[in-house]
C-alpha cells in the first residue's frame, strides 16, 4: 500500500507536468487499435449478422478487450515489482500517468481558446472538432465555446476523476479496465444503425463503471466552485446540478456539465448536429450571461481544482486504509 500511494501521487504529478506524450506509443491508442481490429473481424464492413448476433459479438469484443488490457497491465506491473520495488513504483507511476488526462484536456481545449482570441473562428472550429463528436463546421463562436466547455466538464469525470478513483482503489489493472471500457464506448457505443446492437454491451458497461465516479466528480466540482474564487458560483453550481443533472440521455454525462454550467452562470447543451443529423437535447443551466471565450480557461481551472481535490481525497483514503 505504501508503494502504491507513492506511485499514485507520482503518476498524477507526471500527468500535470507532461500531458499526453505525443512522441511515444500510448496504451489507449493501442487499446483503440485492438478495438478497431476486433470490430472489423467481428462486425465487418458493412455490418453483418442479426441483431442478436451483433449483440453477442459485441459482448465478445468487450470481454476480449477488457481481458487484454487488464492482463497486460497485471503482467507488466507484477513483473516490475518482482524485479525490484523501485522498478515497480516507476512502472506503476508511468501507468497511472497514462491513465489520467488533466493536462491533455487543458491543452486541447485551450487550443480552441487561443484560436478564438486571435479571431480565427475556422481555426477554432477545427480545434474543437478534435475533442467533440458533434459537427463543428457551422458553429458560431458561442457554439464553439459551449462545445469546448462541455467537453472539459464531462471529461473532468471520464478523463480525470473516474480513472483516478479506479486506479487509487484497484491499481493500474482496474484503471486500465475502466480505460478499455471507456475507449470502447467512445468508438462503438453509438445508437446508430451500425453500432446500436454491437456496441450496446460496451455502452452499458461504461454507464455502469461511470455511475459512481460521475457523482463523486460532481460533488468534488461543487466543492471546487465554492472554494475556487470569484470566477465561480458555488450556490449556482449546486442549484443547477440538483435541477439539471439528468438532462442527458446518458445517466452520467449531465452530472459535471450541470455543475460547470451553474458555476459559470451560462447555459450549455441544447440541440446539436451529428453526422449531418440534428439531435434534440435539453439545455443545461441558465443563460445568466452569454458564453465568452474566457469561460474555457475558467472551466479548466475548475477541472484542475476538482482534480487536486480528488487526488488529495484518494491519498487521504489510502493513508486511512493503510492504518486500518
Amino acid at each position: 500500500m505504501e508503494y502504491h500511494g507513492i506511485a499514485f501521487a507520482l503518476g498524477f504529478v507526471l500527468d500535470l507536468m507532461l500531458g499526453d506524450p505525443h512522441g511515444l506509443p500510448h496504451p489507449v491508442r493501442l487499446i483503440g487499435a485492438l478495438i478497431a481490429l476486433l470490430e472489423k473481424k467481428l462486425l465487418g464492413v458493412p455490418a453483418r449478422g442479426t441483431r442478436r448476433g451483433q449483440f453477442r459479438r459485441g459482448v465478445w469484443m468487450a470481454a476480449l478487450v477488457a481481458a487484454a488490457a487488464t492482463g497486460t497491465a497485471a503482467l507488466l506491473l507484477g513483473g516490475a515489482y518482482l524485479l525490484h520495488p523501485a522498478a515497480g513504483v516507476a512502472a506503476e507511476a508511468v501507468m497511472t500517468y497514462y491513465l489520467l488526462a488533466a493536462r491533455s484536456l487543458k491543452e486541447e481545449s485551450m487550443a480552441v481558446y487561443c484560436r478564438l482570441r486571435e479571431g480565427d473562428l475556422p481555426g477554432a472550429r477545427t480545434a474543437v472538432s478534435m475533442i467533440v463528436g458533434r459537427d463543428t463546421q457551422c458553429l458560431d463562436s458561442q457554439g464553439v465555446i459551449k462545445a469546448a466547455v462541455e467537453t472539459v466538464a464531462e471529461n473532468t469525470s471520464d478523463g480525470v476523476i473516474a480513472p483516478m478513483l479506479y486506479t487509487a482503489f484497484g491499481g493500474p489493472v482496474l484503471g486500465f479496465l475502466y480505460k478499455a471500457v471507456n475507449t470502447m464506448d467512445s468508438m462503438v457505443g453509438y445508437q446508430n444503425e451500425r453500432y446500436l446492437y454491437f456496441g450496446r454491451a460496451a455502452a452499458r458497461l461504461d454507464d455502469g463503471l461511470n455511475y459512481l465516479p460521475a457523482r463523486v466528480s460532481a460533488w468534488l466540482m461543487i466543492g471546487a466552485a465554492f472554494l475556487g474564487g470569484k470566477d465561480f458560483s458555488g450556490p449556482g453550481a449546486y442549484r443547477i446540478w440538483k435541477r439539471d443533472k439528468r438532462n442527458h440521455k446518458s445517466p452520467n454525462s449531465a452530472q459535471t456539465e450541470a455543475v460547470c454550467a451553474g458555476a459559470l452562470g451560462i447555459r450549455l447543451a441544447g440541440d446539436a448536429s451529428y453526422a449531418g443529423r440534428r439531435v434534440e437535447k435539453p439545455f443545461i443551466g441558465d443563460a445568466l450571461r452569454p458564453p465568452e471565450a474566457s469561460d474555457i480557461p475558467r472551466a479548466n481551472r475548475l477541472m484542475l481544482f476538482t482534480a487536486w481535490m480528488g487526488e488529495l481525497l484518494c491519498l487521504a483514503s489510502l493513508a486511512l486504509l493503510a492504518v486500518l
